[in-house]
C-alpha cells in the first residue's frame, strides 16, 4: 500500500498534469450493495475509490475527488443531507463522511481508510445531486490541502443560480412597446393581480417570453413595494388589470384572473416520493392490472389472537397474522409468488417467499421485507416488522431491506377504509390491498342445522394482480387457499 501511493505521488510530481480516470462509481452492483450490510463505504485511496479521481493542481500532492454514489440500482441523483465531517477534518477507517438521502432511504457514507477531507465541493442540503459528480476532496495529509488552488475547486464548484436583477425601463422603452411578454408563470399572475402593477412596465425573463416570478419580485424590490407601484387607484384598477387581462388572454395558459388564489403551499419532493410517482405511474401505464376481492370472517383471527396473548403471552397484531397467512397461501399456490421480467419478456416464480409490507413514513411509502415469511414464527414476524417499521420510519433501512420482495401487502385496517385497490410494485406479480373489519349479520348453520342470522366481523382482501404472470385462476386459487388459513388458523402454526 506504502509503496502504491509512493509511486503515484512520484508520478505526480514528474507531471503536474497527471490525471486519472474518473472511476466506476455508476456501475455498483445491488450485489455489492448487500454484501456492505446497507452502507456504502468509499476507501480514501485511489486504487479502491468507486467514483473518485486523482488530480493533482500544482505538481507537488495527490488529490482524491470523490463523487456521488449509486447507493441503489435505480438510484441516478442523490441530496446531501448531512456532511458529519468538516473541512480540515481527519478521517479515520469507519468514520462517517455525510449522510445521502437516495430513492429509498437515507443511508451513511462510510470511510475505510484514513486521510482529511480537504473540500467539501456540494454543500450541506443540496438537493437532485446527479450520480457521479464531486461532492469532496480528499488528502492523505493535513499539509497538501493548502496545495490545492482555487482554479481545480471552480472546475468542480456547482454553479449558483443568480436572482434576476430588474433595471426599470425607461419611460420612451416602455411607449416604443407594450411588452415582450407571451406568457405568465402562476406566481407571476399572482403576483400582478395583488399588487395591480401594469405589465407593460415588465420585462420577462424566462424561456420563450415566459413572465417569471422574479421578475415582478424584482420590480416590486425597485419601486417600493406596492404603494409606489400604483400611481392611484383608478389607474390600478382600470389600466393594470385590464392590461393584465389582456396580455393574459394572448397567452397560452387556460388559467384565468378570476380562479387565481393565494390559499396554496408548494411542497418539495423528497427523493423516495419522487421515485415512487415515477414507478407508480410507470406500473398503471405498463403493467395490466386485473383485480379480484374475498370478503373473509375475522372471528376465528380475533380469537386467536386474543388466546395468544392471554394464554402464551405472545402479542401479535391482526397484520401479523395477515402476513403468516398469505405466505403459507403462496406456498400452496406458488404460481402467484412471481414476477414479470422484460429482458426475458417472461414470468419467473421466486423460490423464495419474500413479503414487502407497505409503510407510511414522512417522506414516503417504504416496503421493508420478510424474507423468507412461510418459515418464520407469528412472534419472530411480529418482532420483525416492529424493527422494519422503525428503522423505515427514521430512514435507516438497509439496501437488502427493501431491496427485492415477491409479494406485497398494504394494510389500511387501522383506518375507516373498507376496500381499496393497490397499485402492483414491479416486477412483482400481485399486490393484497387490506381493509378494516366490519361487523354484518350472516346465516350461519347452528349445531342442528338450521340457518340462524349471526353477527360477524368481516374483513375486504383485494388482489391486484399482472395479468402477464397470473390469470384468473391462479388468483382465484390464491385467495382460496388464504381464506381457507383465516378460518382454519391452527396451519399458521405448523
Amino acid at each position: 500500500m506504502a509503496n502504491f501511493r509512493f509511486l503515484l505521488q512520484r508520478l505526480v510530481r514528474a507531471h503536474s498534469s497527471f490525471q486519472l480516470g474518473s472511476g466506476y462509481a455508476t456501475n455498483i452492483r445491488p450485489s455489492s450493495l448487500s454484501s456492505m450490510n446497507g452502507i456504502f463505504r468509499v476507501p480514501l485511496i485511489y486504487k479502491s475509490i468507486p467514483g473518485a479521481q486523482a488530480i493533482s493542481s500544482t505538481g507537488t500532492s495527490l488529490h482524491i475527488v470523490v463523487h456521488m454514489p449509486a447507493l441503489s440500482p435505480t438510484m441516478d441523483q442523490g441530496n446531501i443531507v448531512k456532511w458529519r465531517k468538516k473541512e480540515g477534518d481527519k478521517i479515520d477507517v469507519g468514520d462517517v463522511i455525510c449522510e445521502i438521502e437516495t430513492d429509498k432511504a437515507t443511508l451513511e457514507f462510510e470511510s475505510l481508510e484514513e486521510g482529511y477531507l480537504a473540500n467539501i465541493i456540494t454543500p450541506e442540503g443540496s438537493k437532485d445531486v446527479r450520480v457521479g459528480q464531486p461532492i469532496a476532496i480528499t488528502v492523505e495529509d493535513l499539509d497538501e490541502i493548502k496545495d490545492i488552488s482555487a482554479e481545480t475547486l471552480n472546475g468542480f464548484k456547482v454553479k449558483e443560480e443568480k436572482p434576476v436583477q430588474y433595471v426599470e425601463p425607461k419611460e420612451q422603452e416602455v411607449n416604443s412597446h407594450q411588452t415582450n411578454i407571451s406568457r405568465f408563470s402562476p406566481s407571476a399572475k399572482l403576483l400582478i393581480a395583488e399588487h395591480g402593477i401594469d405589465v407593460s412596465s415588465l420585462k420577462a425573463s424566462g424561456p420563450r417570453g415566459t413572465l417569471l416570478k422574479g421578475d415582478v419580485l424584482a420590480l416590486i424590490k425597485v419601486r417600493g413595494g406596492s404603494q409606489q407601484i400604483s400611481q392611484s387607484s383608478d389607474k390600478k384598477t382600470s389600466t393594470s388589470v385590464h392590461s393584465f387581462k389582456q396580455t393574459a388572454a394572448s397567452s397560452s395558459s387556460s388559467e384565468t384572473l378570476s380562479r387565481i388564489t393565494s390559499a396554496y403551499e408548494d411542497l418539495q419532493n423528497s427523493q423516495i416520493r419522487k421515485v415512487i410517482a415515477k414507478r407508480l405511474l410507470e406500473s398503471k401505464q405498463n403493467t395490466p392490472h386485473f383485480y379480484l376481492s374475498s370478503d373473509v370472517i375475522l372471528d376465528p383471527l380475533l380469537s386467536f389472537r386474543t388466546e395468544l396473548r392471554e394464554q402464551h403471552n405472545v402479542k401479535v397484531s391482526v397484520n401479523d397474522i395477515v402476513i403468516k397467512a398469505v405466505a403459507l397461501a403462496l406456498r400452496n399456490v406458488p404460481e402467484a409468488n412471481a414476477y414479470w421480467s422484460d429482458e426475458k419478456g417472461e414470468a419467473t416464480i421466486s423460490r423464495s417467499i419474500d413479503i414487502s409490507i407497505a409503510v407510511a413514513t414522512e417522506k414516503g411509502l417504504m416496503t421493508p421485507i420478510i424474507r423468507n415469511a412461510d418459515e418464520k414464527t407469528l412472534s419472530a414476524i411480529s418482532s420483525e416488522v416492529k424493527e422494519l417499521a422503525e428503522r423505515a420510519r427514521n430512514g435507516k433501512l438497509k439496501p437488502e431491506q427493501f431491496q427485492g420482495g415477491t409479494f406485497s401487502i398494504s394494510n389500511l385496517g387501522m383506518f375507516p377504509v373498507d376496500h381499496f385497490c393497490a397499485i402492483i410494485n414491479p416486477p412483482q406479480a400481485c399486490i393484497l390491498a387490506v381493509g378494516r373489519g366490519n361487523k354484518v349479520v350472516e346465516p350461519v348453520k347452528g349445531s342442528d342445522g338450521i340457518e340462524k342470522p349471526v353477527v360477524v366481523t368481516k374483513m375486504s382482501l383485494k388482489l391486484s394482480a399482472d395479468h402477464r404472470v397470473i390469470d384468473a385462476e391462479i388468483g382465484g386459487k390464491f385467495l382460496g387457499a388464504l381464506s381457507s388459513n383465516f378460518s382454519d388458523l391452527r396451519r399458521l402454526l405448523l
